[in-house]
């Protein structure tokens, strides 16, 4: 409250306070009077009580992803889905597979070659969201349901991206862990869908986002009800041309000591070029990450999408080698 507010006008803001659901607590100090809100209060709800007469400010005194947060939840989460699968805990968990889902034969030889180094998680987009509308969008539902019999043939579970909340119920009935994109880190309707759905949720960083905008955006499907969320951090847009995007290895650790969600990291698109992705990989697992989402194509030069970023089999079998490595040095195990 202002110095000079009248015990009519803090009367008033414990009176309006209550009518918003939220529990006051009143401080009087020998200067000015502190009325403490305790509650899930709203942006609108601090815009009405800054305006009542002897307010000078309302300040937030926690942050607004509180279900993200370690106030909500301290301990480390561990999302488990699959065959016995877990993302978070002592295992760096790797999904792998191509960019996108160009047919049966493309995407049997991927999957072949990621088991065989032990991946059980299988990525592949069957729809896919391209800068320009003339790039490969992807086979859509078909590729999905392939993606989904793939997966089976080699005992794996499947991510997958979603890109609307129209499609939610689709590939839900699909995949075992559902894909936001980065695009689509802000599309609120899509995040609340995802939020009334019992699958796990990776959301990736946008492209331009802060640390906070993205837990805010998790916090829209925690605060649906579905608390399997984890975050990916797969690069910014800078100003190297060198790279596709400029991997933010802070946020690896920022975001393990602001969130107990377990957090992943895609060096390909991060890279943008395959001689890069290995570097920025074992970089990710040495800062803390739970997980890695490689692309690997049997053939990157034929592939419709991305492969310049994709590796080939022979090089990431190299890169799981090292990953094992890298992370028995910090007191992981690869998954």
């Amino acid at each position: 409250m202002a110095a000079g507010a009248t015990s009519e006008q803090v009367e008033e803001v414990v009176r309006r306070a209550r009518q918003l659901g939220l529990s006051p607590e009143v401080s009087h100090g020998r200067e000015r009077t502190i009325v403490g809100l305790i509650g899930h209060e709203t942006e609108p709800d601090l815009e009405k009580l800054s305006t009542l007469g002897g307010v000078e400010r309302v300040v937030r005194v926690l942050h607004d992803h509180p279900l993200a947060s370690r106030d909500f939840h301290p301990e480390d989460r561990v999302i488990t889905f699959g065959p016995g699968l877990a993302l978070g805990g002592p295992e760096v968990l790797i999904m792998a597979g191509p960019c996108a889902v160009e047919g049966e034969q493309q995407l049997e030889a991927a999957a072949a070659a990621v088991r065989r180094v032990g991946v059980r998680v299988l990525r592949g987009g069957a729809f896919k969201p391209r800068t320009s509308p003339y790039s490969f969008q992807g086979l859509g539902e078909p590729g999905l349901l392939l993606l989904r019999e793939v997966a089976d043939r080699h005992q794996m579970a499947v991510i997958t991206e979603v890109l609307s909340a129209e499609d939610v119920a689709l590939v839900s009935a699909h995949a075992d862990i559902l894909q936001v994109g980065a695009r689509n880190m802000q599309n609120y309707r899509l995040l609340q869908a995802l939020g009334e759905v019992d699958r796990p949720v990776l959301l990736k960083r946008g492209l331009a986002a802060t640390v906070d905008e993205l837990l805010q955006a998790a916090e829209y499907v925690l605060a649906g009800g579905n608390q399997k969320v984890a975050l990916c951090e797969r690069g910014l847009r800078g100003f190297e041309p060198s790279v596709r995007f400029s991997l933010d290895i802070t946020s690896v650790p920022v975001l393990k000591r602001l969130s107990s969600l377990p957090v992943v990291v895609d060096p390909s698109h991060a890279a943008g070029r395959a001689q890069y992705v290995p570097a920025l990989a074992l970089a990710g697992v040495a800062a803390g990450a739970d997980g890695l989402l490689v692309e690997v194509h049997p053939d990157p030069s034929s592939a419709l999408s991305d492969g310049a970023q994709s590796l080939d089999p022979e090089a990431f079998c190299a890169l799981v080698h090292q990953v094992s490595q890298v992370a028995a040095a910090v007191g992981r195990r690869a998954a």
